[in-house]
């Protein structure tokens, strides 16, 4: 189902929006991988999965899947398509439930997603990375691979129905060196500073400003004014 989904897909969406992939060969042919990117735009796993030579997973948010408008129900469609995604869908899911979904899909050698900052960027800069992502790394062994996305947060910004043409870059960035911090992913500071690596990796890729706060705080006082 993947291969064919992807077979339609990739080439609709280079046509559409001319897409600039680098660094493809840093992903490793077979076993776990973690993908962990710069989150600009809801469409952002759409061009993840048809960047990556794998089949990618992703424990995506609700809101990736709004088909409140044409374009944002073909999008949701097209990404469900191209998963296969395990969405998380039952109201009150424990952030530990989403964890072990993750955790499941890189024991059986998957290629698993991931947004750390944990929703998007409200302004386009990298904010702080959730240490869950350290956490399933050092549990896994997984080797963990900075990706980051350009231009995807034109396409299709708040407020907009229409999807806009606009060219689109994904770089893969070489697999960030965690030897540091092995075997202690059941310590707080440790996948602090794991994380924060993992962050500092994907800032050097996307040339983005980085942010010492969390992107979840930011957007909740933007929204109360």
């Amino acid at each position: 189902m993947y291969g064919a989904a992807k077979a339609l897909v990739a080439p609709a969406s280079r046509m559409v929006w001319p897409q600039r992939v680098e660094g493809v060969h840093h992903v490793p042919a077979s076993g776990p991988v973690i993908l962990a990117a710069n989150h600009l735009a809801l469409i952002d796993p759409l061009f993840i999965g048809v960047a990556c030579p794998r089949p990618v997973r992703f424990i995506a948010k609700q809101e990736l899947f709004d088909e409140s408008t044409l374009a944002k129900k073909t999008f949701a469609r097209v990404l469900r398509a191209l998963g296969p995604l395990s969405v998380d869908r039952r109201p009150g899911q424990s952030a530990q439930e989403a964890m072990d979904n993750s955790l499941a899909v890189l024991e059986s050698g998957e290629v698993f997603g991931i947004f750390p900052e944990g929703t998007r960027s409200p302004d386009g800069r990298l904010y702080r990375g959730q240490t869950g992502l350290a956490w399933l790394a050092l549990t896994t062994g997984a080797p963990v691979v900075p990706v980051a996305l350009a231009g995807t947060e034109r396409i299709l910004p708040p407020g907009r129905r229409v999807p806009s043409f606009n060219r689109v870059g994904v770089r893969f960035g070489e697999p960030v060196d965690l030897s540091p911090w092995r075997d202690k992913a059941g310590k707080a500071k440790p996948r602090r500073e794991a994380t924060d690596a993992i962050m500092g990796a994907i800032a050097k890729l996307s040339g983005q400003e980085q942010v010492a706060r969390f992107a979840a705080s930011v957007k909740a006082e933007l929204e109360q004014g």
